[in-house]
């Protein structure tokens, strides 16, 4: 009986190594693209109309 459990064991780590899931780490076939749209119009915005105001207090007869 003692002469057996070698070999069942050895049969089981053997079943267990085969059942083990294979993970594989690999680059992408394209490139990453990351979407940066951003809107920035509303700075400008700002800025405009602030350069506006300032324009328009200098010369109020502008308009």
């Amino acid at each position: 009986m003692q002469h057996m459990r070698p070999a069942f064991l050895l049969a089981a780590l053997a079943v267990l190594a085969a059942c083990q899931p294979t993970v594989r780490v690999e680059a992408p076939q394209e490139p990453i693209t990351i979407n940066l749209n951003v809107r920035i119009d509303a700075e400008v915005k700002v800025k405009l109309e602030e350069q506006a105001e300032k324009d328009i207090a200098n010369a109020p007869d502008i308009f």
